[in-house]
C-alpha cells in the first residue's frame, strides 16, 4: 500500500448514523459482512460512488470499523476519498449513505458522483 493510501486510511470515517445502518442491513442479508464502498469513473461529475454488501475481501482492502459495522476500501479507491467520513442520512427526501469528501470540488445535486 502507498503513503497515500495509508494517509487516507486514517482519515476515513464511519458516522455513528452509518455504523447503525450497515449492521442494520448486513443483520438482514445472511451471509454478508461488511458494506464496501468503491469509487468509479462516470457519473455527471466525473466519478461515483459504489455502495455493495459483500462477504469477500480483497488483498489490497483496507478494513474500517465502528461499532459493530465493517466497510471495505480498495487501495485505489481510497485515494479519491482521503479525509472523507461515510454518514448514513434519513430525511424528507430519503435514507441514503453519503460521502462528506473534501477532496471533491463539484458534485452533481444527488451526491452520488463528484470531481477532483
Amino acid at each position: 500500500m502507498g503513503a497515500d493510501a495509508k494517509t487516507a486510511m486514517k482519515s476515513v470515517e464511519i458516522s455513528d448514523a452509518a455504523a447503525k445502518r450497515i449492521v442494520s442491513v448486513l443483520a438482514g442479508e445472511p451471509g454478508k459482512n461488511a458494506l464496501r464502498v468503491s469509487v468509479e469513473g462516470g457519473g455527471c461529475s466525473g466519478f461515483s460512488y459504489k455502495f455493495d454488501l459483500t462477504d469477500e475481501r480483497n488483498d489490497d482492502d483496507i478494513v474500517i470499523e465502528k461499532d459493530g459495522a465493517t466497510v471495505l476500501i480498495d487501495d485505489l479507491s481510497l485515494v479519491y476519498m482521503g479525509g472523507s467520513v461515510i454518514d448514513f442520512v434519513d430525511d424528507l427526501i430519503g435514507q441514503s449513505f453519503q460521502i462528506r469528501n473534501p477532496n471533491a470540488v463539484a458534485s452533481c445535486g444527488c451526491g452520488t458522483s463528484f470531481s477532483i
